[in-house]
C-alpha cells in the first residue's frame, strides 16, 4: 500500500489532537508528523515530542529554506510541518498524520493531492467554549480570539474530503479509522494490485 497523508483540522477545541492521539495508539500503520512552532512551551510539553520549537528567526530562517511542506501564522504564533518528519514516517511505510490549521491543510492540498482531508467539527458552539474554558491555558482576551478564528475555521469544513462531529469521541475515532481503511483499499494507493490480478489471471488458465 502507498502511504498517504492524512490531514486533521478542526477549530482550537475540536478534539483533532486528541482523535490523531487514538489513532495512533490504537494503529501500526500510521506515524505522527511533529509540526514546528514559534509559541512558548505548555508545562509538560517536551520538545521533539509534542512539537519542535522553534525560535522566530530559525524558523523564518527554514521557511527561506523550502523546509516546510506547510507553515501559517495562528494566535499570534507560527506552525509548520516540516518536510524531513513526513519522509521520516512515510519511509517507514506508514501513513502520515497531520494535526493542522485549515491555512496549512490548503497548502498540503495543494502539494499532495492524494491527501486525505478530514474536518472536526464540534457538536456545538456551546461546547467548544466550553472546552477552551476548561483548557485554561489562555486568558480571556485569547480564548475570545480562538472562537473568532473558530468561526472562520468552521466555514471551511466543506473544502475538505470528509467532515466528522466530535460529540462522542469514541464514534468519532472510529469514524476516522472507517475513513483510513476506506481510503487504504482505493486502486490507486495498492502498490501490488497489477501483480496481484495478473497472479490471479494466470491462476484461472
Amino acid at each position: 500500500m502507498r502511504p498517504f497523508l492524512l490531514v486533521l483540522s478542526s477549530p482550537s477545541g475540536g478534539g483533532k489532537s486528541t482523535i490523531a492521539r487514538h489513532l495512533l495508539n490504537a494503529r501500526d500503520d500510521l506515524g505522527y508528523s511533529v509540526s514546528a512552532t514559534t509559541r512558548v512551551p505548555r508545562n509538560g510539553e517536551t520538545d521533539g515530542v509534542d512539537y519542535h520549537f522553534l525560535t522566530a528567526a530559525e524558523f523564518d530562517r527554514r521557511v527561506e529554506a523550502g523546509e516546510f511542506v506547510e507553515w501559517a501564522a495562528y494566535g499570534g504564533s507560527k506552525y509548520g510541518t516540516l518536510k524531513v518528519e513526513v519522509e521520516r514516517v512515510m519511509d517507514a511505510g506508514m501513513h502520515v498524520v497531520l494535526d493542522i490549521e485549515v491555512v496549512g491543510a490548503r497548502q498540503v492540498r495543494k502539494a499532495f493531492p492524494e491527501s486525505v482531508q478530514v474536518f472536526v467539527l464540534p457538536p456545538s458552539g456551546v461546547v467548544l467554549a466550553e472546552r477552551l474554558r476548561m483548557r485554561r491555558t489562555d486568558d480571556p482576551s485569547a480564548q475570545a480570539r480562538r472562537l473568532e478564528i473558530a468561526r472562520e475555521e468552521i466555514g471551511a469544513a466543506g473544502e475538505y474530503d470528509y467532515v466528522v462531529v466530535n460529540d462522542d469521541l469514541v464514534t468519532a475515532v472510529a469514524q476516522v479509522a472507517a475513513i483510513l481503511d476506506a481510503e487504504g483499499r482505493k486502486t490507486n494507493r495498492m502498490s501490488d494490485l497489477d501483480e496481484t490480478v495478473d497472479r490471479l489471471r494466470r491462476e484461472l488458465k
